[in-house]
């Protein structure tokens, strides 16, 4: 139950190792920089924002040309590939690519510029369909659509509602240009929308034709082509053929380079490298022969760096003390067991300076609530052997992963050892197997107690263990005060309240309302309760009178007092939401049981085995999916919302090293733990 102690570093070395030395601390990861040397004269920073771009499109192409790749011909995964963990990649080979870096961008300019002209022609493809479709009314035409007529007759194509006739069209003309002597209508198509003709006149007539059409609707189509319709249709088709036949000797050709895929892959994490190298480089102090490095490092890895660094340049390395009013950023140290909630906690916020690190305390509570969630030893067991199982064989896989997995490990026995003592294994199916195929109920009695046939004492237990929970919470805080010299906020923050809730409970024990929940009477000594009044009254009246202590106002400091032991129902509202355990647990039980009820409905014998087999399956799957899920998220609330209000604010700076950040390969080489 520990932050990491942390320390400043400042280096000041020769311009001329620059170089080397960032590359260095960039391959430790060990130091966050921090510009800590105000700005002087003579010293000046270094302007590296467009080298940082150029790094950064750099990385932006690679990673485009991989794209175009995984398009085209997926890169082959399993389904554990997320557990896996980056590919290892020997510093030789690193930089054997590194080394050929102009070629392997070539290349990958080649497939972003091919995949560029599969979108073209894609386009173009779509523009020939679309004059295709545009074309496929006409197709019945059998003179080009532009075609004008002779040198007495004219031609008019074009458009009308889907309703009109020959003889609408004919009636329309004569009555609204009775003196034309008379047209030629041919339709040449209708679908719902549209009727398509043409309309031969008198080529003095035209203007006169084409006036009384318009009245009834007619327009003259958008695309005209110079061919008959037919042949305009085999000549586009012919088009979208050599189209597609391009296409597929591009997709060939970037099939023909999946063997760049890795070569792109370490290259895109070089440049990643060098942009955030670079990005570190522009903040650094600089003359024109030194430059200066500072940040913040843990303490444990000061020393290795300082001979490190100091034995091999020239240069002056400074360790010294954070000061007592600066914020330094957070590394939680914890064991084993209790370094696996860290990212909990971290979720909710690190401690921020003066404050404890709870993840030791909350991580035996976390594990403990979430096996009382789903206390079945059946999934239990599934669980710890399923997350063992993936941390032995993906020894590699990401740091956060890791840690879950072991989380949920311990998660795992937890359940197994709940599911023992309320006798769950897969919820009855240990009963309901022997009845319904042996015909001898065999049943696993449980170590403890039956949550299903005696929920109210499951209740009390969950009240009782959040109730406890709480009171550790409030013990933290005044572990806090006094850590800080507090004794007074000590004594009215946490020492009262201890004294107020302790005699309520004392008191509310022995009542009879307490005696039907528990179903027993629980009598105390006379002393006993004298002292729970004692307790309860005197807690109630220091609350009252040094809630507000900050106050000189005698009416104000009462009325916060007063407003301080109305807190009790949130306290109340607290130890009811502890509830949920009891919810949960018996949530899981309960679905399983129904579960096993639904398979033995088959009945006995093969055909019984079988269907018992798949709803077992595929029933149990979906409640450890469903109650683990909702055990993970409850348990959680339990700490954010329950414990951590009483003692934990939260809101420290996460240790962010300046170090070898890819994001596809790891380079196999020396580092410091």
């Amino acid at each position: 139950m520990a932050v990491m102690q942390m320390q400043k570093i400042s280096i000041c070395a020769l311009k001329k190792d620059r170089k080397a030395i960032l590359e260095k601390l960039q391959s430790l990861g060990v130091v966050q920089t921090e510009q800590f040397i105000n700005d002087e004269e003579g010293l000046e920073k270094m302007d590296t924002l467009n080298a940082k771009m150029d790094f950064e499109k750099q990385v932006q192409l690679a990673e485009q040309a991989l794209e175009v790749l995984n398009t085209y011909e997926p890169e082959k995964t399993s389904m554990f590939s997320s557990l896996e963990g980056k590919e290892l990649v020997e510093k030789a080979r690193f930089d054997e690519v590194v080394a050929e870096k102009e070629a392997v961008m070539e290349k990958a300019e080649m497939l972003v510029s091919m995949s560029r002209q599969i979108s073209e022609h894609q386009s173009e493809i779509q523009r020939l369909q679309n004059q295709i479709e545009s074309l496929t009314p006409w197709l019945a035409l059998d003179v080009p659509m532009d075609y004008d007529g002779t040198v007495t007759t004219a031609m008019l194509l074009g458009t009308m509602p889907a309703e009109t006739t020959v003889q609408s069209i004919e009636d329309l003309v004569r009555d609204e240009k009775p003196e034309i002597s008379g047209i030629d209508v041919e339709i040449i198509s209708r679908d719902k929308d549209a009727v398509y003709l043409s309309v031969l006149c008198m080529r003095s007539d035209v203007q006169d034709v084409e006036e009384a059409l318009r009245s009834g609707g007619f327009t003259r189509p958008s695309q005209v082509v110079g061919l008959i319709p037919a042949k305009e249709k085999e000549r586009l088709e012919e088009d979208v053929s050599r189209q597609e036949l391009e296409i597929k000797d591009l997709e060939e050709e970037i099939r023909r380079n999946v063997d760049s895929r890795e070569d792109l892959k370490i290259i895109s994490d070089y440049f990643r490298m060098r942009a955030n190298k670079y990005d570190v480089l522009g903040t650094i102090p600089q003359s024109q022969k030194t430059f200066v490095i500072s940040g913040y490092i843990p303490k444990k890895a000061a020393p290795a760096v300082e001979k490190e660094i100091g034995d091999h340049y020239d240069c002056v390395v400074d360790i010294e003390e954070v000061g007592e009013k600066e914020e330094a950023p957070v590394i939680l140290k914890n064991n084993g067991f209790s370094s696996t909630v860290e990212g909990i906690v971290a979720s909710y916020g690190l401690p921020k300076k003066g404050e404890i690190d709870p993840t030791t305390i909350m991580s035996f509570f976390y594990v403990f609530f979430f096996g009382m969630m789903l206390s079945d030893a059946g999934y239990g067991i599934l669980i710890t052997v399923g997350c063992f199982a993936a941390l032995k064989i993906w020894p590699r896989m990401s740091a956060s992963m890791h840690q879950t997995l072991k989380m949920f490990m311990f998660c795992g026995i937890s359940t197994t050892i709940w599911g023992l003592l309320f006798g769950g294994f897969f919820g009855d199916v240990v009963d309901v197997v022997s009845e319904t195929f042996f015909g001898v109920t065999v049943t696993i009695k449980p170590l403890w107690f039956e949550p299903l046939n005696d929920p109210m004492r499951l209740l009390i237990y969950s009240l009782a263990f959040g109730l406890i929970h709480l009171f550790v919470g409030l013990g933290l805080k005044g572990y806090t005060e006094l850590k800080a010299g507090q004794v007074k906020d000590f004594f009215c923050d946490v020492v009262l309240w201890y004294c107020f809730l302790i005699g309520l409970l004392l008191m509310l024990i022995p009542s009879d309302i307490f005696a039907s929940i528990l179903q027993a009477k629980v009598t105390f000594p006379g002393w006993v309760n004298v002292l729970a009044i004692i307790l309860a009254v005197g807690g109630a009246i220091g609350l009252l009178l040094m809630s507000g202590r900050t106050h000189k106002n005698p009416a104000i400091r009462l009325a916060y007092g007063a407003y301080d032991i109305y807190n009790i129902t949130g306290w109340l509202s607290d130890v009811l939401s502890y509830s949920r355990l009891l919810a949960l647990g018996l949530a899981t039980g309960v679905i399983a049981s129904v579960v096993n009820q639904m398979g033995s409905m088959f009945g006995a014998g093969v055909i019984g085995a079988i269907g018992f087999i798949v709803v077992f399956l595929i029933g149990h799957s979906l409640n450890l999916a469903i109650n683990m899920l909702g055990a993970y998220v409850h348990t959680n609330r339990l700490q954010y919302v329950e414990f951590f209000q009483k003692f934990y604010e939260g809101g420290g700076e996460p240790f962010e090293p300046f170090e070898t950040n890819t994001k596809y390969v790891d380079i196999k080489e020396e580092t410091l733990s």
